[in-house]
């Protein structure tokens, strides 16, 4: 079967209203200050949290 009427473009954008990509937020380490996602270990210094840091992998 085909559908009785057309979907019209005003409601297929409005039904797609929420679909948009937010861009990544970053918090700044408190060990080093550097911008890091949160979450994630620090990529500059290694630090997670209190008590726990990890080896930064350095690619030179």
């Amino acid at each position: 079967m085909q559908p009785t009427h057309r979907t019209s473009p005003g409601r297929t954008r409005r039904r797609r209203s929420h679909h948009a990509l937010r861009g990544a937020q970053s918090v700044t380490c408190p060990n080093c200050g550097a911008p890091r996602l949160p979450h994630r270990a620090c990529a500059d210094c290694g630090y997670v949290r209190p008590g726990l840091k990890i080896k930064p992998i350095n690619e030179s």
